[in-house]
């Protein structure tokens, strides 16, 4: 039976439209500290004391009822920094402080206790400064799922991180036809698309994997911008969306994307895309084993590649920038459009 995000209650296509009439407004505020706008992106370019600097704001979302499903919360701030310091290095921003906030059904220590473990060990791998936050406790508006611990108190997780940046973003527009896109390995679901994750698994057989917390990809990013500052092109974080995503940077260059070797699907992944039926709906929700892409001179893939894997992680070609406009997946010689 094919399953979507859609049916799940999330409709990609309907955010993206909720989306763009927002950065039109967001567009009007405009003032002297933001002469790099840019609308859409992965981070919020401004200007402060003579010095460009970053900012972006995610939360955790419904993997938190995983987390809850199995009484584990000391990773989930992981996820939480990594799904801002992530999106701060897409245009070429190194990550220096963030806040965050920590919102409960009710006081409870040992939660708070395990949720701010997973949100230093995060900080101190991306060197990141936590400078302060907010704990709020609203039980007459934060409302779980059902629990393993039921004194558990129900919570949701969010983060603001800044960054500094030296020199111009890095928003794709230096992106032409025939630059090599190297994915880099996922640790698995991240923190996107639980909201079907949920429903097509059991937390029984699949929770310890579900929430595997998010790869952070700071380090062998800012590395290789280090090693290679005219090379790279294009950084896209694969997260809400997946693979459509890349739209965010293709439009700064009016090029697309040609995903033509993908891993296969693997552990979660895999049953994933079993259960679902359909690939177009799979790499629209799914990262697919490909947490980010880097858009970078053909030249230059393989010393990526190498950056990547001194730092751990894996990573692979996975395809190219090509001229027409979109995201092509193409599976046994089939093109499958993500848009």
């Amino acid at each position: 039976m094919k399953a979507t995000y859609a049916d799940s209650g999330v409709d990609v296509r309907a955010v993206k439209a909720v989306q763009a009439r927002i950065n039109a407004l967001i567009g009007s505020t405009s003032n002297k500290h933001t002469p790099h706008f840019l609308a859409g992106h992965y981070a919020g370019v401004f200007e402060a004391g003579g010095q460009k600097m970053t900012m972006h704001c995610d939360g955790v979302g419904s993997k938190i009822l995983v987390a809850q499903a199995l009484d584990k919360h000391d990773t989930i701030g992981i996820d939480a920094l990594a799904m801002n310091a992530n999106d701060i290095v897409c245009v070429g921003s190194t990550p220096i402080v963030g806040v965050d906030y920590l919102a409960l059904s009710k006081l409870d220590d040992a939660l708070v206790e395990q949720v701010m473990r997973g949100l230093v060990a995060g900080c101190r791998e991306s060197g990141v400064a936590l400078i302060g936050g907010e704990t709020a406790i609203l039980p007459d508006m934060i409302k779980g799922d059902v629990k393993k611990n039921p004194a558990r108190a129900d919570y949701d997780l969010a983060m603001t991180v800044v960054g500094t940046l030296n020199g111009e973003p890095i928003t794709g527009a230096k992106m032409k036809a025939g630059d090599a896109l190297v994915g880099l390995a996922s640790s698995g679901l991240h923190s996107n698309g639980y909201t079907l994750a949920r429903k097509l698994l059991s937390t029984d057989e699949w929770g310890e994997e579900m929430l595997e917390p998010t790869a952070l990809y700071v380090k062998p990013v800012l590395e290789m911008l280090k090693a290679h500052p005219s090379s790279v092109h294009g950084i896209a974080h694969i997260t809400g969306g997946a693979f459509s995503k890349l739209a965010r940077i293709g439009a700064h260059a009016s090029v697309g994307f040609e995903l033509d070797n993908m891993p296969k699907p693997q552990g979660v992944m895999a049953e994933l895309y079993k259960k679902m039926g359909d690939a177009r709906e799979a790499y629209r929700t799914f990262n697919m084993g490909i947490g980010m892409v880097i858009a970078c001179e053909p030249a230059a893939a393989e010393s990526v590649m190498k950056i990547v894997k001194k730092s751990g992680m894996e990573s692979r070609q996975i395809g190219r920038v090509v001229k027409e406009e979109g995201v092509t997946l193409v599976q046994a010689g089939k093109k499958i459009n993500l848009m």
